[in-house]
C-alpha cells in the first residue's frame, strides 16, 4: 500500500492520529470491533490501558492474519465506555499504541458509548486497512 498522511495546518495539530489517510493498494481488510477477550473468549485486564494493549493486539493479530502490517491501517475507531478514563489515560495509551503499531497514525475517531457487547469490556476498537 502506499498511503499519504495528511494533516493540514489549518486544522489542530494531529496528535497520535491523521487528520485524513490518502490509501492506495489493491486490497481492502475491514477489521470487526476487538475487545480485551483471550482465546477462550474472557475479557482480560481490569484497567483501560489493559485492556486498550489486549484489544489492539488483538486487532493487530487480525490484521496481521489478513497479511497486513500496522503501517497499513487506514482507519481505526475507538469506542469507550469512559472518555474521560481514556483522555487521562491517553499519554501511556499513545506510548502503548507506538509500541505495538509505530508511528504511521491512521485516520482515527474516540467515541463514548453506554457498554459493549460484554459488559466487563472497556474499550472496542475497529478499522480497516488498504493492503498492496
Amino acid at each position: 500500500m502506499t498511503s499519504e498522511r495528511v494533516n493540514p495546518p489549518a486544522l489542530s495539530p494531529a496528535k497520535g492520529f491523521s487528520h485524513a489517510v490518502v490509501a492506495t493498494g489493491t486490497r481492502v481488510v475491514f477489521l470487526a470491533g476487538q475487545t480485551a477477550l483471550d482465546g477462550d473468549g474472557k475479557v482480560t485486564g481490569d484497567t483501560l490501558p489493559e485492556q486498550f494493549e489486549h484489544a489492539l493486539a488483538n486487532l493487530l493479530t487480525a490484521l496481521r492474519a489478513a497479511g497486513g502490517t500496522p503501517a497499513d491501517l487506514a482507519r481505526v475507531t475507538v469506542y469507550a465506555t469512559d472518555v474521560a478514563d481514556y483522555r487521562a489515560h491517553s499519554p501511556e495509551l499513545g506510548r502503548i499504541w507506538r509500541r505495538l503499531a509505530g508511528r504511521d497514525y491512521p485516520a482515527m475517531a474516540v467515541v463514548g458509548i453506554t457498554r459493549l457487547w460484554d459488559e466487563q469490556a472497556l474499550v472496542e476498537l475497529d478499522g480497516f486497512a488498504v493492503l498492496p
